[in-house]
């Protein structure tokens, strides 16, 4: 049995919690009451399949492509994002709801437009060393297709210019032979899942269960246009009281909301009692060391502690954040340092650039 832990949100969690904890059929706690019907692609032939159709914890077959149930167990295959053609998103009441404002200017003038040339050759460059190493420590990496993102596209809904094909950790969620293929919330993200298809497909094909959430039409009534937000500090205090920038329209969510714990799946904020409870160590982060003059269009500078654990005993981190080095390598955890210091400024770090396919574990609990 999987559990969904439900936590405070908007359309990005509730309406994400309905959905995930419907697609899981599992025990929901919290206050969900609701679920939404979700559409799922066929499965593959009863040869193939990695597991029976409604059971999501029967072991799986050893060459099944797809299988991963946390967030550190000993990493096989991972999916790894593209730089190239990334594209300033235009500046819409979603981009300004979770961007910083002194970066605001740079989105009205740029936006539709390729983010700055020299700034994303640098950041393929790292990516690229990214996944050698990667490869390097044994891990087997696929990459989406390249998508000229600045190509203006319409709906009956809307018009907008793309984003990116950088973070599949937004747009995919793996719960053990099963890929989630989230909706997404940013219009500028309606068709990102284009530049992922060719990989899904290929692990459909080989016997992964492929799920795609309902697609919203992200019409004017998903967002509040009047969201009263002019700073930082407005958007932490409102999502504090429960308000975000989307409604309860229709269900929109990023797979990145979700953060897998074997039978537990984590939605939207944690609650750092429930881990004490269960034992956990929390551990409080050092202070990043980015400078302040290097952009970060679309994070922060605790981007320091964005991750990725290769296993219990392994973790990639950033090379110029000292710091978190050593607070890892100080809880006995050997450190992989890579510099992605461009790549950050798209919004991400190493757990964000990445979707983990396939882990060599089993389903168990670390809350019981």
């Amino acid at each position: 049995m999987l559990r969904v832990r439900c936590l405070r949100g908007g359309s990005r969690g509730a309406e994400a919690v309905h959905y995930i904890g419907s697609r899981l059929g599992r025990t929901l706690t919290g206050w969900v009451q609701r679920t939404f019907q979700s559409t799922q692609a066929a499965t593959a032939s009863s040869r193939n399949s990695c597991a029976a159709d409604d059971k999501a914890t029967d072991p799986l077959p050893k060459d099944c492509p797809v299988s991963s149930y946390n967030e550190w167990d000993p990493l096989e295959e991972v999916i790894v994002g593209r730089a190239e053609n990334a594209c300033v998103p235009p500046f819409t009441v979603e981009v300004k709801a979770n961007t910083y404002e002194k970066y605001w200017p740079f989105y009205q003038k740029h936006g539709g437009h390729y983010f700055p040339k020299d700034h994303l050759k640098k950041a393929v460059t790292e990516i690229e060393e990214m996944c050698n190493i990667l490869k390097m420590e044994g891990v087997t990496v696929r990459r989406p297709d390249p998508i000229d993102w600045s190509l203006k596209y319409k709906t009956p809904d809307f018009e907008s210019t793309g984003l990116y094909g950088a973070m599949p950790r937004d747009i995919l969620i793996v719960v053990g032979n099963e890929i989630i293929e989230a909706p997404m919330a940013w219009r500028a993200r309606f068709f990102e899942y284009r530049a992922y298809r060719s990989i899904i497909k290929d692990y459909f094909h080989r016997g992964a269960k492929w799920t795609t959430a309902p697609k919203p039409t992200m019409a004017d009534k998903l967002y509040d246009e009047n969201y009263p937000i002019h700073s930082v500090e407005d958007r932490h205090k409102l999502a504090a009281q429960g308000k975000f920038v989307t409604t309860e329209f229709e269900p929109c969510f990023d797979a990145a909301d979700f953060i897998r714990a074997g039978r537990d799946i984590f939605a939207q904020r944690s609650q750092i009692d429930l881990f004490k409870k269960a034992g956990w160590t929390i551990v409080t982060p050092p202070i990043p060391v980015i400078p302040d003059d290097h952009p970060l269009w679309m994070s922060s500078k605790w981007l320091s502690m964005n991750v990725l654990m290769l296993d219990e005993k392994r973790v990639m981190v950033d090379a110029n954040e000292v710091p978190i080095q050593k607070m890892f390598e100080k809880l006995g955890i050997n450190t992989i340092k890579v510099n992605i210091r461009n790549a950050n400024s798209l919004g991400g770090g190493f757990h964000c650039w990445t979707c983990d396919v396939r882990r060599r574990g089993t389903l168990q609990s670390y809350f019981d």
